[in-house]
C-alpha cells in the first residue's frame, strides 16, 4: 500500500499545465506553471502567455492545480512514528505524505514520560533542522498533543504520563525543540491552563483546545487567554447538552475559533461533518488526519508513541478507543466534499489556507518564487498528481 518512492524529474525546467489552478484565493483559467531546482518561476494563464520554449511538459488534463497540502496533527505514517526522531522515519514518513499530496507537515507528539518526550523533541529539532530527502514532505514544526489532557477525555493517552499544566515543563520542552514547537494542544479545565496559554501564546505557540471535559465558562477563559483552535472537534470532547453547551458547544458557535476535523467516516458520521461545516464555514475549519504510524500499511499491530495499537478495516484501536486514524489529507478531501457538497475550492481552503492561517505559517499559496509543492485535483476532489520541491511522486 506504501507509494513508490518519488519520480525524481531530470530536466532543469518542467512546465506544468492543467485545466484551472487555484493560488490559495481564486482561481486561474487554463493554466501553465514553471518549475526550475524546485522553485515556481513563472505561472500565467495560456489564454494570455505563450508557453514556454524547452524543459519538460507534463500536461495535467482536467485537473486543477493547487497548493500542496498541510497537516497540522499527523502522528505517523508508513510504519513509523515522528517520535521516533530518525531520519530514516520521517524520510518515510515524508515519502508517504508526498505521495498523498502533503507537502508540510505539524509533528506531533502524544503524551509520554518527560525523559522520553525531550528526547523525541531534540530530535525532531535536529532533523527539521537539516534537509530532508528530496521529494519528502518536511515537518515544519512541531504540535504538542499531551501531557496536558483531561483524565476523563484521556482517550488513549496513557493515564499516568498525563500532567497538570506547567509552565516549567512547557518551557523544557520547547527548549528541547529548539523553539519549533507551533501548537500544542490543552484541556481548558485543568488547574493553571490558562497561565500556560498566555506564556505559550507570548512565546509564539498556538493554542488547541483538546482532550477535555470543560464546560463553557471554562472554555471560554482560556480562548480569552489567548487559545484559537480546537484538537479534533467532537473526538475526546464534552458532549453536547442545551443546558450545558460545554467546549463544544463554544468551539462550534465561536466564529473567531478555527477547528479541525478527522474526515473519515470513522470518527466522525456524515451528518456531523456537515454540521461542523454549517458551523464553522470556509475561514475557520481544517481537516486534519490525525493519522499514526499504520497510515498507508495493511491491517496488523503498530504503534503510537510507546504504546501498541491494533489495526483493522479502517480502524486503528488501543484497549477498546480510537488511537488516532490511517486517513490521509486527499481522502480528507474527497470524503469532505461528498458529505456536504462544497466547492472544490472550500474543500481546498481546509487543507491549505486555513491551517496556514491558523499556525501563521506561509505555506498556502502558489505565487512566482514559492516552493513547487503543489498537486492535482480532479471534480471531486481526488489526487491525481502531487509534486514536492519540484519533484513528482507516484501517487498509486
Amino acid at each position: 500500500m506504501l507509494g513508490t518512492a518519488p519520480v525524481i524529474i531530470l530536466f532543469m525546467k518542467t512546465l506544468l499545465t492543467a485545466e484551472r489552478l487555484w493560488d490559495g484565493s481564486r482561481f486561474l483559467q487554463t493554466p501553465f506553471v514553471v518549475v526550475e531546482n524546485g522553485v515556481v518561476v513563472a505561472m500565467a494563464s495560456r489564454s494570455e502567455r505563450e508557453l514556454p520554449a524547452g524543459g519538460q511538459r507534463i500536461d495535467l488534463a482536467g485537473a486543477t492545480l493547487a497548493p500542496a497540502f498541510f497537516d497540522v496533527h499527523i502522528h505517523g505514517a508508513a510504519g513509523h512514528d515522528v517520535m521516533e526522531a530518525t531520519s530514516e522515519a520521517l524520510n518515510k514518513v515524508g515519502r508517504f505524505l508526498a505521495s498523498r499530496g502533503t507537502g508540510q507537515y505539524l509533528a506531533t507528539t502524544v503524551t509520554a514520560g518527560i525523559d522520553e518526550t525531550l528526547r523525541s523533541l531534540e530530535g525532531l529539532a535536529r532533523l527539521m533542522e537539516t534537509p530532508r530527502e528530496d521529494g519528502c514532505a518536511r515537518p515544519i514544526g512541531i504540535h504538542l498533543e499531551g501531557p496536558f489532557l483531561s483524565h476523563i477525555k484521556r482517550g488513549v493517552h496513557p493515564p499516568e504520563k498525563l500532567r497538570e499544566p506547567s509552565i516549567e515543563l512547557f518551557d523544557r520542552f520547547f527548549e528541547a525543540a529548539g523553539g519549533h514547537v507551533k501548537l500544542m494542544t490543552l484541556a481548558p479545565e485543568l488547574p493553571g491552563a490558562n497561565e500556560l496559554a498566555r506564556h505559550a501564546c507570548e512565546r509564539g505557540v498556538r493554542i488547541s483546545m483538546g482532550h477535555s471535559n470543560a464546560t463553557a465558562a471554562e472554555t471560554r477563559k482560556t480562548i480569552a487567554a489567548g487559545a484559537t483552535s480546537a484538537t479534533h472537534t467532537f473526538n475526546a470532547m464534552r458532549a453536547l447538552d442545551q443546558r450545558e453547551p460545554g467546549i463544544l458547544g463554544v468551539v462550534l458557535s465561536e466564529e473567531s475559533l478555527y477547528a479541525e476535523l478527522i474526515c473519515d467516516g470513522v470518527h466522525t458520521a456524515p451528518e456531523i461533518v456537515r454540521l461542523w461545516w454549517k458551523a464553522k464555514g470556509s475561514e475557520r475549519a481544517l481537516l486534519v488526519t490525525d493519522a499514526m504510524s499504520a497510515a498507508g500499511m495493511p491491517n496488523g499491530e503498530y504503534r503510537l508513541g510507546g504504546f501498541p495499537v491494533q489495526v483493522a478495516d479502517g480502524k486503528a484501536m488501543s484497549g477498546g478507543a480510537l488511537a488516532g486514524s490511517v486517513l490521509t489529507l486527499d481522502r480528507a478531501l474527497s470524503n469532505f466534499l461528498t458529505y456536504t457538497g462544497a466547492a472544490l475550492e472550500d474543500g481546498l481552503g481546509l487543507l491549505t489556507r486555513n491551517p496556514a492561517a491558523m499556525t501563521g505559517l506561509d505555506v498556502a499559496s502558489l505565487h512566482e518564487g514559492c516552493k513547487a509543492n503543489l498537486v492535482a485535483v480532479d471534480t471531486d476532489g481526488n489526487l491525481t498528481a502531487s509534486f514536492v520541491n519540484g519533484l513528482q511522486a507516484a501517487t498509486n
